[in-house]
């Protein structure tokens, strides 16, 4: 490899690397730079005389030039994308080893190699070009590929080719319009039936008449407001960089939450039975977190049980975690809504979750206070037998260690 190539390689590692903060276009634009200041790549008998040359005559020459393809091959392998120059011929002069997937690739990797040779085969020609693959997989992945000619004044001398992975930036887009799709949307039903109340009630009419129709608009107020809170809670826990973590009794976070929802409980007629397997059992936390995503638990368990049926809440432990079960005896969650459960404003039932007040976000609350606090949250069910949800939190490095049996 000509040093004159390997400055162009790394022109196009150091461009690759600062894609992100300098865009593509730009890309090309240095590369046409470092092209006119290095010259066309010499052929390999060229090089050879030359470096032989060279060592005749200045002995540290060659060891220079020795340095500098290591220098520049190690930026090319130190790019965070996929890279590969080749020459006027189509040769690969580098080839990095994040690109290495793409060599001889099968299934659908294969697509991207087809498309990488392609846009290189263009690229030779003078010609710019970018491709955005969807693979689906597994795993499902988005690739962005780019593949830009390199020139010497007018002559073009090579290619370049760069494949990123953009399959995190295009997930976060499509929440990001499902998110506001979905606050869109149910804002607008409370919003739209608490102006069509008052319209009504604007219009006159008895106190028979109107009594219920206030009622109703408390109901959809309440609504609002329990969605616009819910929503404040999840923003509030995506963004905070740091908790103010403490260590708590797990048994005095279940105590809390069963506090908060025990008049709900008492009217369903549903009972809330709470069973501490291994005392004095501490997890550092967020207090206010937990406490909440082990309400929304308990919440949802009263909400679809039916009256007479107990609702188990039991506190255990499993090695160096915290296991924290809400089981309840109610309607139980299809096979097909398990995955999806998790996502904001996802209902199994939305009938019934609009008449309890359900506002679609809670379990997507609990899923957020779990992966904040390196823990998890997991679920199983069956249709007409119940649910069970369990929350596991790391345990305080102080809790007393788990007897041998």
């Amino acid at each position: 490899m000509t040093v004159a190539l390997l400055g162009v390689v790394a022109a196009v590692a150091v461009g690759s690397a600062a894609v992100a903060a300098i865009g593509w276009r730009n890309v090309h634009r240095r590369l046409e730079q470092l092209s006119a200041i290095v010259g066309p790549p010499e052929s390999a008998n060229a090089a050879r005389a030359r470096a032989e040359g060279a060592a005749g005559g200045a002995p540290g020459d060659t060891s220079t030039a020795e340095v500098e393809r290591v220098r520049l091959e190690a930026v090319v392998a130190a790019s965070l994308d996929a890279v590969v120059v080749v020459d006027a011929d189509g040769d690969v002069m580098a080839r990095n080893a994040e690109a290495e997937r793409y060599r001889e690739a099968r299934h659908a990797d294969a697509l991207a190699e087809i498309a990488l040779t392609e846009l290189l085969a263009s690229a030779r020609l003078g010609d710019r070009g970018e491709r955005e693959l969807e693979l689906f997989g597994p795993p499902p992945s988005v690739l962005r590929i780019r593949a830009v000619p390199l020139r010497h004044g007018e002559v073009v001398v090579g290619a370049a080719a760069f494949i990123r992975d953009v399959s995190e930036a295009r997930r976060t887009e499509s929440i990001r319009r499902d998110f506001v799709a979905n606050v869109s949307h149910e804002l607008k039903t409370p919003i739209g039936a608490l102006a069509l109340l008052a319209e009504t009630m604007a219009s006159g009419g008895d106190l028979a008449v109107t009594q219920p129709l206030a009622a109703r608009m408390l109901r959809e107020a309440d609504r609002l407001t329990r969605i616009i809170d819910d929503l404040l809670d999840l923003s509030l826990i995506e963004t905070q960089e740091s908790l103010e973590r403490t260590p708590v009794g797990a048994a005095a976070l279940v105590t809390e939450a069963v506090d908060r929802v025990r008049a709900q409980a008492d009217a369903a007629d549903t009972p809330l039975l709470v069973t501490d397997a291994t005392p004095d059992l501490a997890v550092v936390c967020d207090r206010g977190q937990v406490v909440g995503a082990i309400t929304n638990l308990l919440d949802n368990a009263v909400k679809y049980s039916d009256p007479g049926h107990t609702i188990e809440c039991t506190v255990g432990r499993d090695d160096d975690r915290a296991i924290i079960a809400v089981r309840d005896h109610g309607i139980g969650i299809p096979a097909r809504d398990l995955e999806r459960i998790f996502e904001r404003f996802y209902r199994v039932d939305r009938a019934r979750s609009r008449a309890t007040g359900g506002t679609g976000l809670g379990l997507s609350i609990v899923r957020h206070v779990a992966d904040v606090h390196g823990g998890d949250v997991t679920v199983w069910s069956s249709e007409g037998e119940g649910s069970m949800f369990t929350l596991t939190l790391p345990l305080d490095a102080s809790s007393p260690a788990e007897e041998a049996s």
